[in-house]
């Protein structure tokens, strides 16, 4: 039943790495496979609406992507002229929300796969053999999760992946961990070893060439039985440090890397110093080590110290907040990072992320011990700092403050004097930033929680209404700094400022590095703003 006509759907959300279940589900159907005509697209191209399918694939990717996810099935039934049966959606969101995704009316008869396509294709896919479906019968294929992902699907799309030139794979699958703000062990269950890395990299490059970079999604590879071996392989696979690739018709050779993009665990690495010598012999850049409370800071805290006695001195790590934490642990946590950066000449990024519950279709949970104003602050911050905490002191200091008191006073800033910080501390807003902080210093701790209850309260554009709600007349005089300028005269104002001072921070760490995502386009989608200056010199699923 060869040349059926298969469509491959990402919605059109923003991504750092290509759809890898689309790709070994592209790599099924293709002419290594069933032989189908297999077309990928990214988001609703209309285009296909011109053709006829036999079946759709939609991939999801995080679970607060709802609204755009949804778009794209609706969009795929249009596609197959409401025949339900012929489209199936999968992936994380589609994993961790699957009653949800069950219970949508107008999605009834679509196919939502939960978990890994790890099973013979028919059991994999829900098909059904009775009703003659498609490949109905493959009871003894190769499970779709363990195929090579087909890479020529890529060059599809215009949409342009930060990380597209490197091997995507896993060494091992699941954790031992059963963290209550992840979501892997519901997606992958407990941890366990794969196929042959050495053998799925070979092949890709026997069928697609030669790739730069090793990217491995293990969830807590430094946890396998099999750890040291791993590595081995990664050393024979010629990943070692300073390894380079030598590409026919370039002249200059790029330099490779390893990326363990999931992070490795410091309650692991702590334990003993093998875990980071291990890690030295091959070209990771960076070591990823999750520091996602307080309660780790002694563990973390260790590893870091091993990695710089092995060598291993580009560093960043994953921040969980908003989950149990408060912003005093956030700032320690993220001022324990300049600190080992000056004591030991590392450097380290971190990259705060804000927690959402796994099965929540928007970013818009609150924890107990944070605000909804003060989150829409440290976003405003992230997106000054593109997502990137830096270790260099200056930067930080001036980015986040130099104790924990002076970040929450910052977080309780007008939004609009963080949008533009140079303009109001240093430049022509100086009085007024003057006159705001004489107000807020006369706010006690009451008062100032009264402030932020009252500006978490409703949306900014209803700020104006809010002096006549407060109970103190302190709260009350000083909401007006809070009422947002016209964003004509915000942007006028940044302008001013760009042109003045075009020196801006290199933060030093390359765009294929960095996580994810940061979330830095919720909510508030601002232009980055003079933080982002240099200070004056004052101071497989589917």
């Amino acid at each position: 039943m060869a040349n059926k006509n298969i469509l491959l759907i990402e919605p059109d959300y923003k991504n750092k790495y290509p759809p890898l279940g689309l790709m070994k589900i592209a790599q099924y159907h293709g002419p290594d496979g069933q032989r189908d005509v297999v077309r990928f697209i990214k988001g609703q191209d209309r285009s296909v609406l011109s053709q006829a399918w036999d079946r759709v694939y939609v991939t999801t990717l995080f679970s607060f992507e709802y609204p755009k996810i949804a778009q794209t099935i609706d969009f795929a039934l249009t596609v197959v002229n409401g025949q339900a049966d012929k489209v199936f959606v999968g992936g994380i969101a589609a994993s961790l929300m699957h009653e949800r995704f069950l219970e949508e009316r107008r999605w009834a008869g679509i196919r939502f796969i939960k978990g890994l396509l790890s099973e013979p294709p028919a059991i994999a896919l829900q098909l059904d053999e009775f009703a003659e479906e498609l490949y109905s019968d493959d009871f003894t294929g190769k499970p779709i999760e363990d195929l090579i992902p087909d890479y020529s699907i890529l060059a599809q799309v215009d949409y342009q992946y930060a990380v597209r030139d490197a091997y995507f794979a896993y060494t091992s699958r699941g954790c031992i961990r059963k963290c209550h703000f992840c979501g892997v062990p519901k997606l992958e269950g407990m941890q366990r070893d794969t196929d042959s890395l050495t053998e799925l990299v070979r092949a890709i490059d026997s069928r697609y060439g030669p790739k730069k970079d090793l990217i491995l999604m293990d969830n807590n590879v430094v946890a396998s039985a099999r750890f040291k071996e791993i590595i081995a392989e990664i050393r024979d696979l010629g990943f070692i440090p300073g390894a380079k690739l030598q590409r026919e018709g370039m002249r200059v050779p790029v330099q490779r890397r390893v990326d363990f993009n999931q992070g490795v665990d410091a309650r692991i690495l702590c334990k003993d110093p093998m875990y980071l010598r291990e890690l030295s012999t091959i070209c990771l850049k960076p070591l990823r080590i999750a520091f996602d409370h307080l309660g780790v800071k002694k563990p973390y805290e260790q590893a870091v110290r091993y990695a710089h006695e092995f060598g291993l001195t580009e560093l960043s790590n994953y921040m969980l907040y908003n989950f149990h934490d408060d912003p005093s642990d956030l700032f320690e946590r993220m001022r324990m990072n300049v600190a080992l950066n000056e004591e030991l000449g590392v450097r380290i990024w971190s990259f705060p992320m804000r927690y959402q519950p796994t099965n929540r279709p928007d970013r818009g949970h609150v924890a107990a011990k944070w605000t909804r104003y003060q989150l829409r602050s440290m976003q405003l911050i992230l997106q000054a700092t593109h997502g990137v905490v830096s270790g260099e002191p200056q930067f930080f200091k001036r980015a986040f403050g130099d104790t924990a008191d002076e970040y929450e006073n910052i977080l309780a800033l007008p939004h609009d004097f963080i949008f533009n910080r140079d303009w109001y501390e240093y430049r022509d807003g100086r009085p007024e930033f003057d006159e705001f902080q004489k107000a807020f210093s006369r706010l006690g701790a009451q008062e100032r929680g009264e402030l932020l209850t009252l500006l978490s309260s409703c949306d900014p554009r209803e700020f104006s209404f809010l002096p006549d709600q407060a109970v103190s007349a302190d709260v009350s005089q000083i909401l007006r700094f809070y009422v947002p300028r016209p964003k004509s005269e915000l942007f006028a104002i940044w302008e001013k400022q760009r042109t003045r001072n075009r020196d801006f921070v290199d933060l030093g760490l390359a765009e294929d590095e960095r996580v994810e995502d940061a979330g830095l386009d919720y909510e508030e989608n601002i232009a980055v703003s003079s933080l982002a200056t240099r200070p004056p010199e004052h101071g497989a699923a589917v």
